[in-house]
């Protein structure tokens, strides 16, 4: 079952790596980490069961697939100073899974 570039089911495998902290699916909220519903399309920072560093909320992004891409190969990078912590994923077939696997949610 393939997404756009990824694979869902390999991307829902991935997503472990992410579920520490973040949520997806009809009872997502935010935690350690907000939820990822419709997170393609969502400016970066505005989701309201979330307290976001200033770092985010102020880097004026919204996530695309090229900018999802981006931050989960290396979420400093993009947004210095957030409070993620984690330090990315380098495979790039594990990150096209993974957003095929999150596009799920929109």
């Amino acid at each position: 079952m393939s997404h756009a570039a990824g694979d869902v089911i390999a991307g829902k495998m991935a997503f472990a790596k992410c579920a520490n902290c973040h949520q997806v699916g009809p009872s997502a909220r935010g935690a350690f980490g907000p939820q990822l519903n419709a997170i393609v399309g969502r400016q970066a920072g505005t989701s309201k069961d979330f307290a976001y560093s200033a770092a985010m909320k102020n880097s004026r992004i919204v996530w695309s697939e090229a900018s999802l891409r981006a931050f989960i190969k290396s979420p400093n990078d993009v947004v210095p100073g957030n409070k993620m912590r984690f330090y990315g994923i380098s495979n790039e077939k594990q990150i096209a899974d993974l957003i095929a696997y999150l596009r799920k949610f929109e």
